[in-house]
């Protein structure tokens, strides 16, 4: 996005305001943020109609396929960014126990998610509001709970149950 015109400083300062208040989107819910800018807000003419096409990485049987799925994650990585995993194995009480674990992270108080806030690309555990904001022409409605799990584990849940009790 290009910032040239008063118009686009504007915009870039509303972006700057947002992020510096490291609140993130929760923030307007929680009612740091009182003000919904511009930078929010998509016109329907803006829209393009089109469904997201979220690519599907299979696992099941890998050793017969390797190939097939190493070439699918790499596309998938290359041209869109991110994809879904299917038949990865991971049991449901892991997967539970781990949106529990970011569920209670975004209800900590916001100075506690504000250590977290950051888009240093170098830190394992971060929390911040669109990975494209200073890209997009539109910040999207949602937060992010970034984690590096390897090769060490940053043992997060127990960083946030730490702060959650601390607060209490």
């Amino acid at each position: 996005m290009l910032f040239g015109n008063s118009r686009n400083q504007d915009h870039l300062q509303q972006l700057k305001t947002f992020d510096d208040s490291k609140a993130g989107v929760k923030g307007i819910d929680d009612g740091s943020i009182t003000k919904i800018t511009c930078i929010f807000v998509c016109l329907s003419k803006n829209l393009t109609g089109d469904k997201p096409n979220i690519p599907i990485v299979d696992l099941a049987d890998t050793a017969a396929q390797r190939h097939d799925v190493v070439a699918g994650v790499r596309f998938a990585a290359e041209t869109v960014g991110f994809f879904q995993v299917v038949n990865h194995v991971i049991p449901n009480r892991v997967l539970e126990k781990m949106l529990k674990v970011e569920h209670r992270f975004y209800e900590l108080p916001k100075e506690v998610k504000a250590m977290y806030y950051s888009r240093e690309r170098a830190r394992k555990v971060k929390f911040r509001s669109n990975f494209d904001l200073y890209k997009s022409r539109f910040a999207s409605w949602r937060d992010i709970l970034f984690c590096v799990m390897g090769p060490d584990q940053p043992f997060v849940g127990t960083q946030f149950a730490r702060h959650r009790t601390e607060g209490q």
